[in-house]
């Protein structure tokens, strides 16, 4: 193990001992660091999105810093230490690459994540052989832990399915759907105390559903599509808020015909831009 590695796991195990280490460290448990864990790894997402590797680099820390807070709790209760996690890890890059490691011959990147995807579900058929008790019976679409951003598990979850044929031919059949799915959403906003009902968030929830297909079958990442969405829709409105303040008044003050006449101008002054 690296020096700086193994100086990370004592300042760990410094924080989390009882008596001199710190009062916060000690309450935490795994259920209340889960929720830090995944915001780290946003962060580390938003600093790949503004390009700034020093950002990176200090986000990388904070998310390693979670596993090896994660590993000292499960060390403290005896299931594994850093090193297992270490370890396993290392075991199922090598077990699931054997095109490299195995002698397996050449494959393309798409072969690459079929045949990942294949080995991993071995292994999981593997482990519920060896579990204890009567196990509920395995649905293709297991394994999609609900934690993740609601658009990224609806991939996901649309990928499992496709693999045994359960999806649309192309991109263009996806969008007749979100036109078919749209005219629902019409038809319910339509209804008298429509807004806000839990049938109108069904219709919206089957929008939303068919346009993470859409971007699945286009290979765009859903999450990052709507991350750059919304950075285009903050520096818009920023441009509005600036242009206002030059004349005088506020987003508040201001007609709604204004500020649409200047977000057209941050567009415009974006395309001229991008054509540079």
């Amino acid at each position: 193990m690296s020096e700086k590695i193994a100086r990370l796991i004592e300042i760990m195990a410094a924080l989390r001992t009882p008596g001199t280490g710190c009062p916060w460290d000690l309450e935490q448990d795994f259920r209340s660091i889960a929720p830090y864990t995944i915001e780290e790894a946003y962060e580390v997402a938003d600093a790949i999105e503004g390009g700034d590797l020093n950002e990176l680099k200090d986000e990388l820390g904070d998310l390693l810093l979670q596993v090896v807070f994660h590993a000292r709790m499960a060390q403290e209760i005896g299931a594994f230490a850093f090193d297992d996690v270490v370890l396993a890890i290392c075991d199922k890059l090598v077990r699931r690459h054997p095109h490299v490691f195995g002698g397996g011959g050449s494959l393309t990147a798409e072969g690459v994540t079929t045949q990942w995807s294949e080995i991993k579900a071995q292994e999981k058929a593997g482990k519920q052989k060896v579990g204890k008790g009567a196990a509920a019976p395995a649905s293709l679409l297991d394994g999609v832990p609900l934690a993740l951003p609601a658009l990224t598990r609806a991939v996901k979850l649309q990928q499992k399915a496709s693999r045994v044929g359960f999806d649309w031919d192309d991109a263009l059949h996806v969008m007749g759907k979100i036109r078919e799915e749209t005219e629902e959403v019409a038809a319910e906003l339509a209804q008298p105390g429509a807004t806000a009902s839990p049938a109108l968030e069904e219709e919206i929830g089957d929008l939303l559903f068919v346009v993470s297909n859409l971007a699945r079958h286009a290979r765009v990442d859903p999450e990052q599509a709507l991350r750059g969405a919304n950075a285009k829709f903050e520096r818009r409105f920023h441009h509005i808020e600036r242009r206002l303040a030059e004349m005088g008044t506020t987003p508040a003050a201001a007609s709604l015909d204004e500020m649409e006449a200047l977000w057209a101008e941050a567009k415009k002054m974006e395309k001229a831009r991008n054509c540079d």
